[in-house]
């Protein structure tokens, strides 16, 4: 086994230690890098928090990856960590949007109702899928992501009328986005922001500020379910959630100004580059499994 492959499994068991109360036990000899992880998800955090106000997503599209490749997190805790950063970072965005008066509250509500149902319904799905399955998810979610962000999509400047056929179909967007939030660790406003836009005719800032709303309500859901499971290391997701505050409501109020053409293509870019990455990382994982299973553990 090379030496990457040694310090990545080690890296592996060390966060399993977390999986007990949300904490490496202080006993644990590995106890004492766990600082080093803190600080690791406090920078990750005010990336991901930029990003979340810039856009309207949760900000679980870059937390996962940087606690699986930066970190070295197990991908089902990543995915279950990363949830409840997203509730402190979104509700900050939140604010910023609120404020500007860029919430469509009547749209949000029926999203809200089903984004908490399907979250419920992720979360179950999460404790049931292998690590590397998940991990070809999430890259296949960022490619998605990416092509969205890399199309340009007319601006529109308001809905029409709320009635019962635009409630059940804001009802299932909740559904569906609540499923991926729960499942990736994802805000679900990857699929709520381009949604609302398209077919519900919601200008650019009031998507993004909509979206965050029901991001809020979805994770906070999702993240109890995954609580209750032992599926959230507490102090990285609250270290990496509350850096991720300051920047979220920032980015939060440049974004209710800007139209953000250039920003999507740089960070469509910036996506694809990190699921590739993902992806030859679980390439290499398989590979390192086969050599394993073929030759044994090493004396």
């Amino acid at each position: 086994m090379s030496a990457r492959a040694r310090y990545t499994s080690e890296r592996a068991k060390e966060w399993q230690k977390v999986r007990r109360g949300g904490r490496i036990s202080s006993a644990s000899p590995d106890a004492e890098s766990h600082p080093r992880h803190i600080r690791g998800a406090i920078a990750i955090g005010l990336v991901a928090g930029f990003l979340s106000g810039l856009f309207g997503v949760g900000g679980g599209i870059l937390i996962v990856p940087g606690l699986v490749l930066l970190l070295g997190m197990d991908q089902r805790l990543a995915h279950g960590t990363s949830l409840g950063t997203a509730v402190p970072i979104s509700i900050s965005g939140l604010i910023g949007f609120a404020i500007a008066g860029k919430v469509d509250w009547p749209v949000s509500v029926p999203i809200i109702i089903g984004g908490a149902i399907g979250a419920v319904v992720g979360t179950r799905f999460l404790r049931q899928i292998s690590s590397r399955k998940l991990r070809i998810a999430f890259a296949l979610v960022l490619v998605a992501t990416a092509a969205r962000l890399a199309v340009q999509i007319p601006q529109t400047h308001g809905r029409g009328p709320f009635d019962l056929a635009l409630g059940l179909g804001l009802f299932a967007l909740g559904l569906g986005s609540g499923v991926l939030a729960g499942l990736m660790g994802v805000g679900g406003g990857v699929v709520i922001v381009p949604a609302l836009l398209i077919f519900w005719g919601l200008s650019s800032p009031v998507a993004k500020g909509t979206s965050l709303a029901v991001v809020v309500v979805t994770a906070i859901v999702g993240t109890v379910q995954n609580l209750r499971h032992r599926n959230v290391d507490v102090p990285v997701a609250v270290s990496a959630g509350l850096a991720g505050m300051l920047s979220a409501f920032g980015a939060s109020v440049i974004s209710v100004n800007i139209g953000g053409d250039l920003s999507n293509d740089l960070f469509a870019v910036l996506l694809g580059a990190v699921a590739l990455r993902m992806l030859l990382r679980s390439r290499d994982r398989t590979g390192e499994a086969a050599v394993a299973a073929t030759t044994g553990p090493e004396p």
